[in-house]
């Protein structure tokens, strides 16, 4: 699997975190980020969670208040199981935070960026155990980090 971006958006289009494995200019990024939510956010319950744009294929779903956005590169990806990757990306920092939202990724960025890379390196999901995602940080946390 080849991520290029993971996005996570709330309801009004603001980005709450986002992690990039590939280079891009500011303004490249900022003009990538708007139109992929936009289109995001405008997409009815009815459509399906992804759509081809700008040579990626976009994967997103909506938790409460939270959209997770995913791009990935390339014909051969199989976009269900970009959906189970957020899927347990979600259930990972539910368990984390007991029941994510909003504030806590606002007020914790570091460590929700920490649940993720300790979940995909270069664009590769490497690990979706909750259990050993989570181990590190939680040793963190008990060093008083």
């Amino acid at each position: 699997m080849t991520i290029r971006f993971v996005l996570m958006v709330n309801k009004q289009g603001q980005t709450r975190l986002a992690q990039y494995y590939e280079t891009h200019k500011m303004d490249e990024r900022c003009a990538l980020e708007s139109e992929v939510i936009r289109k995001c956010l405008t997409r009815t319950d009815t459509q399906c969670s992804f759509y081809e744009f700008r040579g990626y294929k976009i994967v997103y779903r909506r938790y409460a208040s939270l959209f997770f956005i995913v791009g990935v590169e390339g014909d051969d990806e199989n976009e269900l199981a970009i959906l189970e990757f957020i899927h347990s990306l979600v259930e990972t920092l539910d368990r984390y935070f007991e029941n994510v939202c909003e504030l806590d990724i606002m007020f914790n960025l570091e460590k929700a960026h920490f649940i993720l890379d300790e979940m995909v390196m270069n664009g590769c999901i490497i690990e979706t155990n909750k259990t050993n995602v989570l181990a590190p940080i939680q040793l963190l946390d008990k060093a008083g980090g």
